[in-house]
């Protein structure tokens, strides 16, 4: 089968397994993995900020991120579709007590003059304001680049009105290839960021926050409290070194792949992308309703060998990643194509 639900189905490479199983560990709750430490410290770096901490998931690290900078009864701004609102179990609700104002973007884009009127007065009757998040790239919006000017106007009004800045950097890595503006350069206006170590950089488990050492003093605390403290974790923290050695650069192949799909999905008349252009290695692309749903499109396409993933009635999602060749690629363009139609 070739497998294009989600970057998250790559597998350790031979090489990576190695380094895994020749990993240096101690505990970890005690501060004692050496190679959790440096892991740290070289993502702490690669970002600019004072300290990093490897957590289990990306979700996790957003959710700390959130309550970093929220108490119970606040609210943070965030874009509609944005993964935080809709794919983590509202746990900002469940566990610590935070509302959330989402505010719908363009494709995951949204613009300062949205986020102006949203910050609530400080009076009895209202929840208080006090973050807003941005993704980059945004998942639901098939992995769009927030463009980088924009982030900047949205990060200087935040600090402006006293805004905490948290990013969703899960796929920050992508964004970084595809425009050559450095991870750090990125991160420098906010305050917290998270990254992920298991979508395109192809490490089985793990993810990581960074911010100033109070930051992550508090997050460390916030992890443990959510089940998150680990022990000999330097196995899982040697697979992610070796993919910020090994697999950054290579981000730039699962983009090319991403628009070979891309144009498979112009050439058919009964599909269509959304949004047209193809920032990275997401594609997501909308059927003609008459013809049929997004469900039985993905099931046609899993009977010819190629598993997609349906994101709504009619949207279908594909995902380019280190384990899905260009040979791949091509034989799921023509299984596309066939099955919209409009194939050989």
């Amino acid at each position: 089968m070739i497998d294009l639900r989600s970057d998250t189905m790559t597998k350790p490479t031979p090489e990576m397994r190695v380094a895994m199983a020749n990993a240096e560990v101690g505990d970890d709750v005690f501060g004692e993995d050496p190679t959790l430490q440096r892991l740290e410290a070289r993502v702490a770096g690669i970002l600019g900020k004072e300290a990093a901490l490897f957590v289990p998931s990306g979700s996790m690290g957003n959710q700390i991120g959130v309550r970093l900078h929220c108490a119970p009864g606040d609210e943070f701004l965030c874009e509609a579709d944005c993964h935080i609102f809709n794919y983590e179990q509202a746990t900002y609700a469940q566990l610590f007590g935070l509302a959330v104002q989402p505010i719908q973007g363009d494709c995951g884009v949204l613009s300062v003059d949205q986020l102006r009127d949203r910050v609530r007065p400080d009076n009895d009757h209202a929840p208080r304001t006090k973050l807003i998040c941005l993704e980059n790239t945004h998942n639901r919006g098939a992995g769009r680049i927030q463009p980088y000017e924009t982030v900047v106007e949205i990060c200087q009004w935040a600090k402006s009105v006293g805004l905490a800045r948290h990013m969703d950097g899960a796929r920050l890595w992508n964004a970084a290839v595809a425009t050559d503006i450095p991870p750090a350069r990125w991160a420098q206006h906010f305050d917290t960021v998270s990254v992920c170590f298991s979508k395109g950089l192809g490490a089985p488990v793990g993810s990581a926050i960074v911010g100033s050492k109070d930051h992550i003093h508090q997050a460390r605390r916030l992890r443990k409290a959510m089940g998150g403290g680990m022990r000999q974790a330097g196995i899982l923290g040697a697979a992610a070194l070796y993919a910020l050695d090994h697999h950054i650069d290579r981000l730039v192949e699962d983009h090319q792949k991403a628009q070979l799909l891309a144009e498979a999905i112009r050439e058919s008349p009964r599909l269509k992308l959304v949004p047209e252009e193809v920032d990275t290695n997401l594609v997501i692309f909308e059927i003609e309703p008459k013809w049929g749903t997004a469900a039985e499109f993905v099931g046609k396409l899993k009977e010819r060998g190629v598993l997609a993933l349906a994101v709504a009635k009619h949207r279908v999602r594909l995902v380019t990643h280190l384990d899905v060749s260009e040979a791949q690629v091509g034989q799921a363009r023509d299984v596309i194509l066939e099955v919209s139609g409009f194939g050989k």
